[in-house]
């Protein structure tokens, strides 16, 4: 997979979390929790749908690297 589909996926499982989500406004760098609002909870449920998706663990220390599409895609991308 390449950088794009791990964003894609990280965009789509974002929007499933917070439905009030437009994918084609959300840019780069936009982070999750200043920019686009989500709280713990939906962080934390994030989480558990990327795992569902892609089988991938993230510890709570790594939150910080997926808190962009651009960070989550690079993230993915070295730990699926």
């Amino acid at each position: 997979m390449t950088a794009a589909d791990y964003r894609a996926i990280f965009l789509a499982e974002l929007c499933r979390i917070a439905p009030d989500i437009d994918p084609e406004t959300v840019g780069d760098g936009d982070h999750i929790q200043d920019d686009l609002g989500l709280d713990s909870m939906d962080v934390l449920n994030l989480v558990v749908a990327l795992h569902d998706r892609l089988g991938v663990d993230i510890p709570e220390k790594d939150y910080p690297q997926i808190a962009t599409p651009t960070l989550a895609s690079d993230y993915l991308s070295r730990n699926v």
